[in-house]
């Protein structure tokens, strides 16, 4: 199966994308590691998007999509995949689908992960991490023992401000790729809102109804 997940930050997208993926015995690729994979060995591809990055400027569509494509043409991805941060916008799923298509291959099935905004801000900006043991709590979700409450912090980029400034990214940018594949009927959303468990099992009912 070649699967897109998509969804807003704080859906749980990167817990669920590792789950998943291992059920249904492909590989969970992220753009995130891929970046890092290239920029760590040092390929042409990394040292180009290191360029960029080190100058504090978005890596272009266009190496992203050469990434992706050198990435799916590994032996692992033959089979299925499942692709995590990627497509983000509708030109790099264009992309997507002429990179398959070259193979005689397309998207099975993108799965939208859906949580209420108010949410999503509650489980972001919710979020501690103990500067004692490196730990990361929540102060609703999984509240602290009393003795790491003084050695707490915040992210920069997890308060509220920040996280709506991201969901509104989101919205303008990547959730009109739900509109292109769902004009393709490839298009499955299901509720994200509950245990893990709960949650992938909805992910793989919907998958098998695909």
């Amino acid at each position: 199966m070649r699967l897109v997940l998509v969804g807003p930050p704080g859906a749980g997208k990167g817990t669920q994308a590792g789950v998943i993926a291992e059920r249904l015995g492909i590989p969970a690729i992220s753009t995130g590691d891929i970046f890092r994979a290239n920029i760590k060995g040092g390929t042409p591809l990394g040292q180009e998007a290191k360029s960029y990055i080190d100058a504090g400027k978005l890596v272009p569509d266009e190496v992203t999509n050469r990434m992706i494509a050198d990435r799916l043409s590994q032996d692992d991805a033959k089979n299925g995949f499942l692709l995590d941060g990627y497509p983000r916008n509708s030109e790099q799923a264009e992309h997507l689908d002429k990179i398959l298509s070259e193979d005689g291959l397309a998207v099975d099935t993108v799965l939208e992960l859906q949580v209420p905004e108010d949410l999503l801000v509650s489980r972001i900006t919710g979020r501690r991490t103990s500067s004692k043991t490196g730990k990361i709590y929540h102060l609703e979700f999984n509240p602290p023992p009393a003795d790491e409450v003084e050695h707490l912090t915040q992210r920069s980029d997890d308060t509220e401000e920040v996280v709506r400034d991201r969901l509104a990214v989101y919205r303008d940018e990547t959730a009109p790729i739900i509109d292109f594949y769902a004009k393709q009927g490839k298009l499955k959303s299901i509720d994200a809102v509950g245990e893990l468990d709960e949650v992938t099992k909805r992910a793989l009912d919907s998958l098998q109804s695909a």
